[in-house]
């Protein structure tokens, strides 16, 4: 498989909304399955677009994947401080798992943040349940940070997103 790393066109807002939210559901990501709060958020590719990078991951015209960089804090960030980028909304398509997808295009925020000006750090959130994305930030370099988790659901006690960083 060649994979291609690039920017999401317009016309893939909608395939990549609909690859990543199959991705969260089919993965048992979401409480409320398709009633989920959380689902429109992340079938909204292009707010994403609007306020960050998203990539795609792509063999040949075959949609793989896709990714959310944030340069560092503002509204897309969940947890960036100045001075860190932020990788969100990591996602492949059930069908191309396994092929290196996943891990192309986390290194290819870990290549955006090297090459914005003033990021010394990039993080990110993870359900506790993604043990392979886990896999891949790890091998990458990133460590975990406990001291970062955080419950973006206060009202769900037990529902706390693991953080990781990753030091350029």
């Amino acid at each position: 498989m060649d994979i291609v790393i690039r920017q999401v066109a317009p016309s893939e807002y909608q395939p990549l909304g609909d690859i990543t939210a199959r991705a969260y559901l089919d993965d048992g990501l979401l409480d409320y399955g398709e009633e989920d709060p959380y689902l429109p958020v992340l079938k909204d590719v292009a707010a994403r677009a609007a306020a960050a990078e998203v990539l795609v991951a792509v063999d040949g015209d075959r949609l793989l994947g896709g990714v959310t960089f944030v340069a560092g804090p503002g509204p897309v960030a969940d947890i960036a401080r100045p001075g860190e980028a932020e990788i969100r909304a990591l996602a492949v398509a059930h069908a191309a798992r396994g092929r290196g997808a996943g891990e192309a295009l986390v290194r290819a925020c870990l290549e955006r943040a090297r090459a914005t000006e003033g990021c010394a750090a990039v993080v990110l959130s993870s359900q506790r349940s993604m043990h392979t994305a886990h896999r891949i930030y790890e091998r990458l370099g990133f460590v975990r940070t406990p001291e970062r988790d955080w419950n973006p659901v206060p009202h769900l006690d037990d529902f706390t997103l693991l953080t990781y960083q990753l030091t350029l």
